[in-house]
């Protein structure tokens, strides 16, 4: 099943193509793509093309930074008839509860998970797609688009304490600084922003109780965006609960209110098994992590729920064909699978 996502995930990409001198409709059309699709913000697409055509626009202009400069000149209204139930939601935690129940009507490609630690507030994402593919634009873009909607909410108040990319570092860092206010991390071991738990718990000045009804009314009876896949929604939660130590079967299957017996037959209707997918999404981010010199191979282990070095070590030889240790001598490219 190929997953779908509203237009408006590609709002303004036009304009940000031309200011850097692409030519926009080639772009399109080697993803599949036309300027035609991008005019209808409830237009279907599919997020693989959304996501390979701002990785390809990027690469073409030479410009490491096209998703944030996308995000920066967003406007909230540009999230559509959700913005106005978000407007009115009476505090920030209250408008990521409103974020995460609606996404498949923002954009069903992306995983939201909100952790209190201590005096912190954690908002992880991630942009996850059928098949693995190179995300750094569209995750720019997604966590650019996530601070510029807090700063909407909060205005002042709005103090993130650092956004944390696990990608390395732009050539040029300073449009994050402008973007996003606050110390940016690169090669970190998410991809999220964090806050104060004091900001995430403040009044928003702008919420009315009764505008909020009425917008969650409007709300529920838009359709959702193509069909939700239960294997895809599995994928997302393993991307975000894996390196949290936290993607068991029985945790995946509570974040998405069943039970365990209930998922194992439902992933069995489709083909598809927990082991696999888990599997699946090992193999996606363990490449992430090794292309980064900073973290060391045991703790890449941990990220990937390995307590042991000599299992991940086992682990990772079968799915490359050698040892951690020798793949990152090689230049970190990647080996080919034993058959």
């Amino acid at each position: 099943m190929t997953t779908l996502v509203r237009a408006a995930v590609l709002t303004n990409f036009l304009e940000v193509a031309q200011h850097l001198g692409l030519n926009a409709q080639l772009e399109l059309a080697a993803v599949g793509l036309s300027k035609t699709m991008l005019q209808d913000p409830d237009h279907s697409i599919p997020v693989k093309a959304a996501v390979e055509l701002l990785e390809n626009a990027a690469a073409h202009s030479g410009c490491q930074t096209f998703g944030l400069r996308m995000a920066e000149s967003r406007q909230f209204s540009d999230l559509g008839a959700v913005a106005l139930l978000l407007t009115h939601q009476p505090t920030l935690r209250d408008a990521l509860k409103v974020t995460v129940q609606y996404r498949h009507l923002l954009n069903r490609a992306l995983a939201i998970y909100i952790e209190e630690v201590g005096e912190l507030v954690i908002i992880r994402e991630e942009v996850v797609t059928d098949t693995p593919l190179p995300c750094r634009q569209a995750t720019e873009l997604a966590l650019g688009v996530m601070a510029r909607l807090c700063a909407s909410l909060l205005g002042p108040a709005w103090r993130p304490v650092s956004v944390n990319f696990s990608h390395d570092a732009p050539d040029d860092a300073r449009i994050h600084r402008r973007v996003f206010g606050c110390p940016v991390q690169f090669g970190a071991e998410f991809n999220g922003i964090a806050c104060p738990a004091a900001a995430f718990d403040a009044p928003n000045p702008r919420a009315d109780p009764a505008m909020a009804r009425y917008a969650q009314r409007f709300v529920d009876t838009l359709p959702a965006v193509g069909e939700a896949s239960l294997v895809f929604e599995v994928r997302k939660a393993i991307y975000l609960l894996l390196p949290m130590g936290r993607a068991t079967i029985e945790q995946i299957a509570a974040a998405l209110g069943m039970n365990v017996r209930t998922l194992q037959r439902r992933l069995e209707d489709d083909g598809a098994n927990f082991s696999d997918l888990i599997n699946e999404v090992r193999r996606d981010l363990v490449q992430r992590y090794m292309n980064n010199p900073s973290y060391s191979l045991a703790r890449i282990g941990d990220l990937l729920g390995y307590s042991m070095p000599s299992s991940f070590t086992r682990w990772f030889t079968a799915q490359f064909g050698a040892t951690p240790a020798a793949w990152r001598a090689n230049n970190g490219k990647p080996c080919v699978a034993p058959t």
